[in-house]
């Protein structure tokens, strides 16, 4: 129940409306959005290591997980009075700053439950299968967000309501922050088979903070003695902050570049969301075939290409090539071909990102051991949701120092050949 969280508010919808329309500038507000996700997650790597070390000794996830798990909800659900006149800039950035940094905890204690919560030898396959489902969630959102809210607001037909539900405003952008409250209660409802029936990690030695340092430093120390797994840790620091950074980037880059409103962006995001879906079934295939180091390489090299590609696509570029021709087809929306092919790589991109997510995942849990699953995923959390602050600072800087959202998505392949190359030294594990 966590991806409708990241595709509705942080990509594709709220956090575009925050750029745009609360900053008043896509380049300002690119800029802004990567600042804030790198304070949230340069915290959250500094915290998040300890509270692995910490569920170690406890044994217990759910608990604290349940706890995070309703401090996400609220969060979410306050976005609602998220205005100028309402909550402001400042409380809206601090509202983000706080759900970026519980996001990020609870990342790490749905990562440690996998092993006790996954059949033996279906570690990839369960991964996989988690994050497909997720992505198929955000989809039917997606697609309620779409018929309910947007396209009333653009145009009339006879499957729409006459206009928005529930008589949100348009123009007071009512329909996109409406779906902070309707993630938080997708959330909620999400949660309930988990908690009620989702099987948690045994009681473990238990202990205090400084019990909890102890055993971080234990597993810090292993990585002089544990090679494969002190590279994969580092390599997936690395090709992760831009896998990131890339997927909750996409919306701004969208409106700003592409000038696209929110109806085009549910769109947008309904489309990449079914790919992000097969992404998580083609990793834990390619995982099966090739083994997670190989499965991951593949992934990142299909991002790369992907990536590159975007980078040469406006509404009056396509490939680097200056584009002024008429509409390939008569529709409501993505009638031009730089259109079509920014939807085409944006999806490559989403399998290759989805089905990353899953090797790295079923990688990690192949080279750790049961009894410190939780310390290796505190560690694991300095990449991805955690220290996007990396990644974030590569946009953040490239934006304002060149003024061009492109400039900053461009940075991130760096990021991403960095990590494509360093897995070559990662030692395939024996068993998946």
């Amino acid at each position: 129940m966590r991806t409708p969280y990241v595709i509705l508010i942080k990509v594709y919808i709220f956090i575009p409306y925050l750029a745009t329309v609360l900053v008043g500038d896509p380049v300002s507000g690119q800029a802004l959005v990567a600042k804030l996700a790198m304070a949230y997650g340069l915290f959250a790597a500094l915290t998040a290591p300890l509270l692995g070390a910490a569920m170690d000794r406890a044994g217990r996830r759910m608990p604290v997980l349940a706890a995070i798990t309703i401090a996400i909800i609220l969060c979410c659900a306050s976005l609602w009075w998220a205005t100028p006149s309402g909550l402001g800039l400042g409380v809206t950035c601090a509202i983000i700053f706080m759900a970026g940094i519980l996001f990020a905890y609870s990342e790490v204690l749905h990562n440690s439950l996998l092993p006790f919560a996954a059949p033996p030898n279906q570690t990839s396959a369960t991964s996989g299968l988690g994050l497909a489902l997720g992505s198929a969630i955000s989809v039917a959102l997606l697609a309620f967000v779409l018929w309910a809210f947007a396209l009333p607001a653009k145009m009339s037909a006879p499957w729409l309501p006459a206009a928005p539900l529930f008589g949100l405003s348009a123009t007071a952008h009512e329909t996109d922050r409406i779906v902070g409250p309707l993630v938080a209660v997708v959330f909620a409802l999400g949660s309930l088979p988990l908690f009620l029936r989702g099987r948690d990690a045994p009681r473990g030695a238990g202990g205090g903070i400084s019990d909890s340092l102890a055993q971080l430093k234990l597993t810090l120390k292993s990585l002089s003695s544990n090679r494969p797994m002190a590279t994969f840790l580092v390599s997936r620091m690395i090709y992760t902050d831009g896998l990131t950074a890339i997927l909750l980037f996409t919306g701004i880059y969208a409106a700003g570049v592409m000038r696209w409103s929110a109806i085009e962006l549910t769109a947008l995001a309904i489309i990449v969301s079914c790919f992000l879906a097969i992404g998580g079934l083609v990793g834990a295939r390619l995982d099966r075939r090739f083994g997670p180091r190989r499965a991951i390489q593949i992934e990142l090299a299909v991002v790369i290409i992907g990536q590159m590609a975007l980078i040469g696509i406006s509404p009056d570029r396509l490939f680097y090539s200056h584009y002024s021709r008429s509409p390939v087809w008569d529709g409501p929306m993505f009638t031009q071909l730089p259109e079509l092919a920014f939807i085409f790589f944006a999806c490559i991109n989403a399998v290759g990102i989805c089905g990353c997510y899953a090797s790295s995942r079923s990688m990690l849990t192949s080279l750790a051991t049961p009894g410190t699953i939780g310390s290796w995923f505190g560690l694991y959390a300095l990449s991805g949701t955690v220290t996007i602050w990396l990644g974030s600072a590569f946009i953040g800087i490239a934006t304002s120092l060149l003024g061009s959202q492109q400039a900053g998505f461009a940075a991130l392949v760096a990021l991403l050949v960095a990590g494509w190359a360093g897995m070559f030294a990662v030692r395939e594990p024996q068993t998946i």
